[in-house]
């Protein structure tokens, strides 16, 4: 157990037990919360890491991203012209352009918290939660909202409206995952510790939900909370168990996921969309 962690623990214990509160929390304490903040964004701590292969939640980072809500009080705050209430400022982004990075104005908004790597895009508007992790060279295309402790692997390209859901309690749970190289079409939706494996090639409009199964063509199995590595993913529908019904002619239908293996051209029309990273 590190320095930083152990400091956590201890005091979000105090707080489970209400010895502590926002009226009466110390300097000290404070200083626990800012220096875990910026653990944060500087990528030193996640709230989720792979372990063995399965993606785990580190619950000690989700505790002191929640005691950071309960042990500060919203106040007014001023960025550029505009006039927010909120428990914690906006992220300092001065540095992206030393890592290479760069977020367009008008909408752009990091919280405080949030890790983006170098080499990243990130356009307006779009929204990068406390606790979510962006990785290096990755796209946060318009109108893309990427939720507290989602974490957005190396290299990945989110397409404009694109909802990637935080899961910040139970935190217990693991959060959204997105491993490297994996590219969501547009109005993708990625929710309830979903986990998108890497170099996946996901269709537009897609929703990737535990509660919706995943039929995998290559490994001829249906999965749920998860896709698998190196597939092209695409939204279809299946007979419901609902069946046929007086308020409606015909059967009845749910959406499912079909997965199957990349083919070369998928990859090369993905290959293809990195020349927008230079527009």
């Amino acid at each position: 157990m590190t320095t930083l962690e152990s400091d956590i623990t201890d005091l979000w214990n105090r707080y489970q037990t209400d010895d502590v509160a926002a009226e009466t929390a110390t300097e000290g304490d404070y200083a626990t919360l800012d220096a875990f903040l910026d653990a944060l964004e500087a990528g030193e701590v996640r709230a989720a890491e792979p372990r063995d292969g399965t993606w785990e939640a580190n619950a000690w980072v989700k505790q002191g991203i929640l005691l950071n809500f309960g042990l500060r009080e919203t106040r007014t705050r001023e960025y550029g012209d505009v006039t927010y209430n909120d428990v914690l400022p906006l992220a300092d982004s001065s540095d992206f352009g030393e890592r290479g990075s760069r977020n367009t104005p008008d909408g752009t908004v990091v919280r405080r918290g949030a890790h983006v790597g170098s080499n990243c895009i990130l356009m307006s508007p779009a929204f990068v939660n406390i606790g979510a992790y962006v990785g290096d060279g990755a796209l946060v295309d318009s109108c893309d909202t990427v939720g507290s402790c989602a974490q957005i692997g190396a290299n990945v390209k989110l397409g404009a409206n694109t909802l990637i859901g935080g899961v910040l309690e139970p935190v217990e749970s693991a959060p959204v995952v997105v491993e490297d190289g994996v590219s969501l079409g547009a109005g993708c939706r990625v929710t309830s510790g979903f986990v998108v494996g890497e170099d996946s090639v996901v269709g537009e409009n897609t929703l990737l939900t535990p509660r919706i199964p995943v039929y995998d063509l290559v490994e001829e199995e249906i999965l749920y909370g998860e896709l698998p590595p190196e597939r092209r993913a695409f939204t279809r529908f299946v007979e419901s168990s609902i069946g046929e019904h007086d308020l409606f002619e015909g059967g009845a239908y749910k959406p499912a996921v079909v997965a199957t293996a990349l083919e070369d051209r998928t990859l090369e029309r993905s290959e293809r969309e990195e020349v927008l990273r230079d527009q």
